[in-house]
């Protein structure tokens, strides 16, 4: 500990933090743009200026470490106007069409605007020129919102280790973009959108699809079934002003069928659909020591990633589609022919955390007698903007509870949503199913929590199986060039593109700077579903009755022929750019 002064405050405080840390310890504001927790503390953009005392001029806060007796000043006239210079300096050549930008109400730049009272522009400058890339199915670039942060590239460089994105240019002429200044869908992109989870404005959003849903629930010749994944329930009051993690189930049920949905499905029965299908597959694998380790595949940022980058390994991915492809596939075969529904009127729409499902959706190979498994994919950010176009309040609706005949699920399927929840719930069946018993222990401690990578040793019928759960693409190289080396021995890996799985997806609500510093969003947002898994009345997916009499009435048994043609599906080697 080491003794500092702030703002006349004397303090003890750790030696290895950094001003602005430092200054949160004391519960003193200041103003960031380009920091982000963890991710980002280059001080490009200096909104975050202290004065040091015995130091020339101001110095970035977020970067510049505490040191014994410092005496520092945050708020002075001089601090002040510095400040609103910069701010001014930001906001003459940005796009200020803030009422028409999807992050109206929700963007850190207008927030500082607001904050230091910008009636009125100093220093005007050349607006960039608005240049849209919108070829990519999942994210949107708008150049004229780009304020050079760089926090999307640290989040694509650093955390994801994909570089998709980096700064191009110098001086005035420096911009974002990708090699040769391609479109993101000609690059190394995986579509998990992270990178819009990073931007403070809208310089970055998904490909908005929502206005394709109002024209089908308008068609009285359509029949539009909806579908929504487990992290989407407890992120989407958010966007309502309720607590992050607060459980929504019942009145975003409730909500759907306000919009006209005529079927409201849950996602988590497609993951107990998949579980079985997994698990089994695992039994074989281990059974006949066949392509170990098994790679779990229901991230389509990950599949993609694996794709353009380690195409060798692909005989190691899961044949299984990801949960909400395998329940498409359902609704158009079992369902349509159970309500004898004409299954080319079905328009299926997939309410999901991610904005990477958009692009696999649109996958060739996501398709049965040429019709796609999922025709339209929203975010939960999408869903809200419907919700509120309807105007329909959230924060009254009853609960509301998913529709039979596919609406029942599991505790396990519930865990899906948050990282090394799809291993634990594959080993809750596995594990049953190989030693012919219904096992007490269906919690799996070790796969849980918010590290980056999970290594555990579970014994399974007398047997020890090494797994590992990993989330972010950074930590999915480590395990692949493990595996890659010959120096791994596990037997079951699971990985998920989105640092903390998909309660922290692309398409989540957008936390700010300030909240992501200040609160354990990930955490959070990962206990309210193991609590959903917890008050569960099953949490096995094999017990899952309606998962039952789906293989009673249709697929048969796990791994059967009619099950691998509607719901397994293959992987092919990728380029990582398009570029002539």
């Amino acid at each position: 500990m080491i003794k500092i002064n702030i703002d006349g405050r004397e303090l003890e405080v750790k030696e290895n933090i950094t001003v602005l840390q430092a200054a949160r310890v004391a519960n003193i504001d200041i103003p960031t743009l380009c920091f982000l927790k963890e991710i980002n503390a280059a001080g490009d953009c200096r909104m975050c200026v202290v004065e040091i005392e015995g130091r020339r001029g101001l110095v970035p806060s977020c970067n510049t470490m505490v040191e014994d007796g410092m005496v520092i000043r945050t708020n002075t006239p001089q601090i002040n106007e510095t400040r609103k210079i910069i701010l001014d300096l930001i906001l003459s050549s940005h796009n200020r069409t803030c009422l028409t930008c999807v992050r109206n109400g929700n963007c850190e730049l207008q927030t500082l605007a607001q904050k230091f009272g910008m009636a009125e522009i100093e220093y005007p400058g050349q607006e960039v020129e608005p240049h849209i890339d919108d070829l990519s199915p999942s994210i949107v670039r708008d150049a004229s919102k780009c304020i050079m942060c760089k926090r999307c590239v640290a989040m694509c460089k650093n955390i994801q280790k994909v570089s998709a994105i980096d700064v191009a240019g110098r001086g005035f002429k420096s911009h974002i973009s990708t090699a040769n200044e391609a479109s993101l869908n000609d690059v190394n992109c995986t579509n998990c959108g992270q990178c819009i989870q990073a931007c403070p404005t809208g310089a970055l959003r998904e490909k908005e699809t929502i206005d394709d849903v109002w024209l089908k629930l308008k068609d009285p010749d359509s029949y539009v079934v909806v579908q929504t994944a487990p992290a989407v329930r407890v992120a989407l009051g958010e966007e309502f002003g309720m607590k992050i993690g607060t459980n929504v189930t019942g009145k975003m049920v409730s909500a759907l069928k306000r919009l006209g949905f005529d079927k409201v499905f849950d996602t988590n029965t497609g993951a107990d659909i998949t579980i079985m299908e997994e698990a089994h597959e695992f039994i074989e694998r281990i059974k006949e020591n066949d392509v170990l380790p098994m790679i779990t595949s229901c991230s389509p940022g990950w599949i993609k990633y694996i794709e353009m980058n380690y195409p060798e390994l692909l005989p190691h991915l899961s044949t299984c589609k990801s949960p909400h492809q395998m329940f498409g596939a359902l609704v158009k075969t079992y369902f349509a022919k159970k309500e004898k529904i004409d299954p080319k009127k079905i328009y299926m729409v997939s309410v999901m955390p991610c904005v990477a499902k958009k692009f696999e959706s649109q996958r060739p190979e996501m398709k049965n007698e040429g019709l796609r498994d999922v025709d339209n994919v929203i975010t939960t950010r999408e869903l809200a903007r419907m919700i509120k176009q309807a105007g329909i309040e959230f924060a009254d609706l009853e609960d509301a509870q998913f529709d039979d005949p596919m609406g029942e699920a599991t505790g396990a399927a519930a865990i899906f949503g948050t990282t090394g929840g799809v291993m634990e719930a594959a080993l809750r069946t596995a594990q049953d199913v190989l030693t012919g018993q219904d096992l007490p222990k269906i919690e799996f401690e070790a796969v849980r929590g918010g590290n980056g990578i999970k290594r555990a040793t579970v014994n399974i019928a007398g047997k020890d199986l090494k797994v590992v759960a990993a989330s972010g693409l950074a930590n999915a190289q480590k395990i692949m060039e493990e595996i890659k080396s010959g120096k791994a021995d596990y037997q079951f890996v699971e990985i998920m593109a989105c640092p903390g799985g998909c309660i922290m997806g692309g398409g989540q609500p957008i936390k700010s700077s300030k909240t992501r510093r200040e609160v354990d969003v990930r955490k959070l947002r990962a206990d309210a579903l193991y609590s959903i898994d917890e008050k569960s009345t099953i949490r096995k997916s094999h017990e899952n009755p309606a998962v039952k009499k789906i293989y009673e009435e249709f697929l048969e048994e796990p791994g059967s022929y009619r099950a691998h043609k509607l719901l397994h599906t293959h992987y092919k080697e990728r380029d990582k750019y398009k570029i002539d």
